[in-house]
C-alpha cells in the first residue's frame, strides 16, 4: 500500500470516499488503537468519533477507568484513573488514587453533570464541569467503552480520551 494510501485509510476517509464507513468499523478501529497504546492525533481521531453511536445519560453512571491516545508522551502528575458519574447531577470528572489507594476526585477542577447535547449534529451525553470552561462529549464503542472529546474553551478540539466501565 502507498503511503498516501496508508494515510488516508489511517484518517478514516478511504471509507468515506467510496460511500461511508460502517459504524462497526470505527468501533474496530478505535479499539485497536486503544490495544495499542500508540499515540494518534486528532485528524485521525476525529472522523472516527463522528461516525460511533451516541449515548444517553443513564448509560454513562457509574466508573470508568480513563485513558488517552498520547501513546504515553503526556507526564501524568496525578495518575488519572478515570470518571465516576454518580448521577446526573454528580460527576467526579477527574479521579486519582489517593495515598490510601481510595479513588478521590481532583477538587482543584471541582465536580460536573452530565446532560445530553449536541455535537455535530447528534444528541449524546455531555460531561459539564461545574467551575472549568469544559465540555466532554461521548460516543459510544460498545457496552463498555466509549470516546470522549475535550471540548476546551479557547483550545482547538483535539483532547481525545477513552473509557472503560469498570465491573
Amino acid at each position: 500500500m502507498s503511503k498516501a494510501a496508508k494515510s488516508i485509510s489511517a484518517l478514516g476517509l478511504a471509507a468515506a470516499l467510496s460511500g461511508g464507513v460502517m459504524a462497526g468499523e470505527a468501533e474496530d478501529r478505535f479499539m485497536q488503537m486503544i490495544d495499542s497504546g500508540e499515540a494518534y492525533s486528532a485528524d485521525t481521531l476525529m472522523p472516527l468519533f463522528k461516525q460511533l453511536e451516541p449515548v444517553d445519560l443513564q448509560f454513562m453512571l457509574g466508573t470508568w477507568r480513563g485513558g488517552k491516545f498520547d501513546g504515553g508522551a503526556e507526564p501524568d502528575p496525578l495518575n488519572w484513573y478515570g470518571k465516576r458519574f454518580t448521577s446526573v447531577n454528580d460527576v467526579e470528572p477527574i479521579l486519582y488514587p489517593g495515598p490510601d489507594g481510595t479513588l478521590q476526585n481532583y477538587d482543584k477542577l471541582g465536580r460536573a453533570q452530565i446532560r445530553e447535547m449536541v455535537f455535530d449534529g447528534q444528541v449524546s451525553a455531555a460531561l459539564i464541569y461545574d467551575q472549568q470552561p469544559i465540555i466532554d462529549y461521548f460516543r459510544k464503542v460498545n457496552d463498555d467503552v466509549v470516546i470522549g472529546l475535550g471540548d476546551i474553551k479557547g483550545k482547538p478540539l483535539e483532547f481525545f480520551f477513552h473509557l472503560t466501565r469498570d465491573k
